[in-house]
């Protein structure tokens, strides 16, 4: 599955979505008060990642187990020492309701934390690079616009 997550951000204007395969969606996060940048911080963002994919994984691995469950709840915790230093110390943990047996459900919790595709990059270090660059100059835009308009000067 290919995923494809953006953000759109200038002065008071912040946007974010989200693609995979078929399906599209959008969050709202606000802009920062200063109107520059996100109000929720990336670590924030990874960390609820982390936290989104353990609880529906939990889901998906309950339904082909057929084990019912009613709710899942999913905590995350990770340490961040400064600029540019990577999270260290990660630590979730997940409380469920259901009235299945809990041996089994341990299992599942358990199993499920093997399978948790986030955890798994994190856990394996995936390499990231930065592939592409792009810099649109508003004097050049500005110089564009003129010589399109016949309004030169």
């Amino acid at each position: 599955m290919h995923v494809t997550a953006r953000i759109q951000n200038s002065l008071d204007s912040h946007s974010v979505s989200f693609a995979s395969e078929e399906s599209t969606h959008s969050l709202t996060i606000p802009p920062r008060e200063q109107g520059r940048g996100s109000s929720v911080n990336g670590g924030e963002l990874l960390l609820l990642a982390l936290a989104t994919c353990y609880g529906n994984d939990v889901y998906r691995e309950a339904e082909a187990r057929g084990i019912e469950l009613d709710s899942v709840d999913v905590t995350v915790d990770g340490d961040f020492d400064g600029p540019g230093e990577p999270v260290r110390a990660v630590r979730y943990g997940v409380s469920v309701v259901t009235s299945a047996d809990e041996a089994i459900v341990r299992e599942l919790l358990r199993h499920t934390d093997t399978v948790a595709e986030i955890q798994n990059s994190l856990r394996s270090a995936v390499p990231i690079e930065l592939a592409s660059i792009e810099i649109i100059s508003d004097a050049v835009a500005t110089v564009e616009a003129e010589i399109t308009t016949g309004h030169v000067g």
